[in-house]
C-alpha cells in the first residue's frame, strides 16, 4: 500500500456546535450555508437536509430579521444538523436565535453596539452553551482600520479579529472560534498564519466570496491547501456561487486528498488518452454519481489501459484497468481478481463496491457483537 503522509495539526482548544467537536483532536469538519431565503422554510428545510446527505457536518443559516428568526425556529425544530446563525449588528436577534436553539453564533461582538449588548449576548451564549465564531472579512473591515491601512491587508484583518477576541476575552468567555476571510489567497493565508501563533482557539478556513464553481474550487484548494498542510484549520467552508451541495463535496475532496479526512470514494482516474481501452471520462463521471451515497472510506481506480492501471490498482480497494479487446483486468483489494468481458463498466465497478463496503461493515458488526459477548 502506498506510504501516507500524515500532518501534524496545529493543538487548539476544542469547541462544540452542537454534538460535533470542533478543534483538538477532532476531525476537521465540513460546512456550508443555505442561499435560501431563510423565511422560506421549506424550501431553507430541504436544502439543509440536501447538504447532510451529502455531508455536511453543520450549516450555517443567515438571520437577517426577527421574522428570520421565527422562521430559524420551526427550521431548527426539522433538521438533526447542528446550524450556526449568521447574524450582524442587531444583538436582539443574536438574543432571539440563542432562545431557539442555535447551535453557534456567528457575531462579531465588536459591531452590535454598546458594552451592555456585547454583555447580554455573552451571558446568553454561556446560558445556553452555544459557542460564537468571530468572522473578519477583507471586504467589511472597520472605517478607522480602513484608513489606517489605506486597504486591506492580513495585519489589518488581524488587528480586526483582536478587537473582538479582546471583547470576549475581557467578558472571561474563551468558547469561541475565529475566521480571517478574504478572497484574495495570498492576504488570507498570511492573515490565518499571523493569528494562529497567537491564540489557541479553533479556526474556521475559507476564501470568501471565491467565485464560480471551477474558480472557486481552484482558489480554495490552494488557499486552505497551503494553511492545512502547515496544520492550520480545524472547519472549513469552500464558499462557491454554485449549489451550496458542491461546497460540501469539494471541501471532502479537499480533506481526502490531504489524508486529513476520509469520508466516501476517493476516485483515481486517467485523464484518457489514445491508449485507453474504454471511454473513461463517461465511465468516471457515471461511477462517481452511483457512487456518491456511499460514506464508507475507499479508493477506486479507473485507468483505461495497462501502462499505469495496475500499479494504481494494486494500492486501490477496488481498480480497473483497460486491456483491449472489450476485455479489463478487475484489481479486489490490490490482488488481480478477474477479467471483465463485454459488460458494463460502471455497472459492474457500483455493484462490486457496494458489495466491498456491505462485508466491511457486516465485519464491523461482528466485531462489534464480540466484544459485547466477551
Amino acid at each position: 500500500m502506498k506510504q501516507i503522509h500524515r500532518i501534524k495539526r496545529r493543538v487548539s482548544r476544542q469547541i462544540f456546535v452542537g454534538d460535533v467537536a470542533i478543534g483538538g483532536d477532532a476531525p476537521i469538519s465540513v460546512q456550508s450555508m443555505t442561499n435560501t431565503d431563510t423565511c422560506d422554510v421549506d424550501s431553507t428545510i430541504s436544502q439543509i437536509l440536501s447538504l447532510e446527505k451529502a455531508g455536511a457536518d453543520m450549516v450555517r443559516v443567515s438571520i437577517p430579521t426577527m421574522e428570520a428568526a421565527e422562521a430559524f425556529k420551526k427550521i431548527k425544530k426539522s433538521v438533526s444538523l447542528p446550524l450556526i446563525t449568521d447574524i450582524h449588528f442587531d444583538y436582539k436577534i443574536a438574543l432571539k436565535v440563542a432562545e431557539y436553539g442555535s447551535d453557534c453564533l456567528r457575531i462579531n461582538p465588536g459591531n452590535i453596539g454598546k458594552e451592555d449588548r456585547v454583555r447580554e449576548v455573552v451571558a446568553s451564549a454561556k446560558d445556553n452553551g452555544i459557542p460564537i465564531r468571530v468572522g473578519v472579512n477583507a471586504g467589511s473591515l472597520e472605517k478607522d482600520l480602513q484608513k489606517k491601512y489605506t486597504e486591506p491587508t492580513p495585519e489589518a484583518m488581524v488587528e480586526s479579529a483582536f478587537r473582538h477576541i479582546d471583547i470576549l476575552n475581557r467578558l472571561n468567555f474563551d468558547n469561541f472560534k475565529v475566521s480571517l476571510k478574504a478572497s484574495e489567497v495570498f492576504m488570507t493565508v498570511f492573515a490565518y498564519r499571523q493569528l494562529a501563533s497567537q491564540i489557541d482557539n479553533p479556526l474556521h478556513l475559507g476564501i470568501t466570496e471565491a467565485g464560480s464553481f471551477r474558480s472557486g474550487t481552484v482558489k480554495s484548494s490552494i488557499g486552505m491547501g497551503m494553511l492545512l498542510t502547515e496544520g492550520i484549520g480545524d472547519t472549513i467552508r469552500v464558499s462557491l456561487a454554485s449549489d451550496p451541495v458542491n461546497e460540501v463535496k469539494v471541501g471532502f475532496d479537499i480533506l481526502k486528498s490531504l489524508h486529513l479526512r476520509q469520508k466516501g470514494v476517493n476516485l483515481i482516474a486517467c485523464p484518457s488518452c489514445s491508449r485507453q481501452q474504454f471511454d473513461v471520462i463517461s465511465s468516471v463521471g457515471l461511477i462517481e454519481e452511483k457512487l456518491s451515497h456511499i460514506k464508507t472510506p475507499l479508493t477506486v481506480s479507473i485507468i483505461g489501459c495497462v501502462v499505469n492501471g495496475p500499479g494504481e490498482a494494486k494500492t486501490s480497494d477496488i481498480g480497473i484497468t483497460g486491456g483491449g479487446k472489450n476485455t479489463h483486468q478487475v484489481y479486489i483489494s490490490g490482488l488481480a481478481a478477474h477479467r471483465l468481458v463485454d459488460k458494463n463498466i460502471v455497472d459492474h465497478v457500483v455493484e462490486l463496491v457496494e458489495n466491498y463496503v456491505q462485508k466491511i461493515n457486516e465485519s464491523k458488526s461482528f466485531e462489534e457483537e464480540t466484544q459485547l459477548t466477551a
